[in-house]
This record gives structure tokens, sequence and C-alpha cells, in this order.
């Protein structure tokens, strides 16, 4: 295998379009133990790679560095939200949100930002998976009111306006948490 410097991994990330070479750079990258999210993000933004590619890369960057993987994950949904493609990214950008509250249940940003990219008119990511989603982080993160409003706008378009009407009254809510379960 090729011997990559720093710099020779950076710029392969950055504008290579040959497969091979951008995954022998990724495995000197590993191999020197490189966990420097700024450097993957370069691999993540190359437009050479298919989204099956970019999700190799992303889940193996995880796996290699688990301190990273909260970061991993929300760079990948937002990457796959930004796409525009011949297929639908959305559903991969709610997976990677999953995975990212996954690592982080009671952090807001990942409920949040699924919520931000869900499609009403193509039903992308389903409102049902959404919303179940959506009450899991209710549940999970200390004061969940983002999550409400989330919820609140969710049960408005879906035609509830009384339970969004609920939700946006815990929304406003300043007490500690008051979050509702999922049967609210």
């Amino acid at each position: 295998m090729r011997t990559f410097s720093v710099e020779d991994i950076r710029r392969c990330f950055a504008a290579s379009e040959d497969f091979n070479e951008i995954f022998d750079a990724f495995q000197a990258a590993l191999a020197a133990r490189l966990g420097e999210l700024e450097l993957y993000r370069q691999l993540f933004a190359n437009r050479a790679l298919t989204a099956d590619e970019v999700r190799l890369f992303g889940e193996k960057l995880a796996a290699e560095f688990p301190p990273l993987a909260y970061d991993i994950f929300l760079w990948l949904a937002s990457q796959f939200e930004a796409t525009v493609s011949s297929e639908d990214n959305y559903d991969l950008a709610f997976h990677y949100y999953r995975k990212a509250a996954g690592v982080r249940p009671s952090e807001p940003e990942p409920y949040v930002r699924a919520f931000d990219c869900h499609d009403p008119d193509l039903n992308i990511p389903p409102a049902a998976a959404l919303i179940e989603f959506l009450h899991r982080g209710a549940e999970l993160v200390p004061d969940p009111r983002r999550i409400h409003l989330c919820l609140a706008q969710m049960y408005d378009r879906g035609g509830d306006p009384d339970r969004g009407e609920n939700f946006r009254r815990r929304a406003e809510d300043p007490g500690p948490g008051g979050s509702p379960g999922p049967s609210a």
C-alpha cells in the first residue's frame, strides 16, 4: 500500500475521484489513528463517492473512533439531507439522526434536526416514525421544550390540532422536563 502523509490524505479526501485511492488514504488515516473530524468531513463531502461509499466510510470511522460517533452521524445526516439525487436521501438523513440519538440520547439536536428535514408533502421521513422518535426524545432530553414544539407541529400537520395544542402548552411550560410519554 502506498504511504500517505497527512497532507496527501487531506488532498485525496478532498479531490480524488478514484475510489481505490480514497479507500487506501482512508485506511492510512485509520492506521495512523488520525481522529480529526475535519479531515473526514472532506471525505464525506467528496462528490465522487456514492451514498453507499460515504456510509461505508462513516460507519467504519464511527466504529474506530467511538468518541466521534455522535458528530460523525450528525454530519452524515446533514450531508444526506442536503444531497439532491435521483434517490431521496431524507430516509438516510433520518437514519443517521437516529444513530446520533442512540449515541447521545439526551441531546436535543438529532430530534430537532430530524423534524427539520421532514417533507410533509412526500411524508419523508414517515410522519409516524418521526413522531415516535420525537416522543422518545421528549422522554430522554432534560429540557424537551424544543421537541414539544416539533411534536405540536407534527400533530397540527397530521390533522390533530388538540394534541398539537397540548404539546404547544408543554413547550411553554418552564417546569423541569414536564415531558409526557408517547400516550399523551
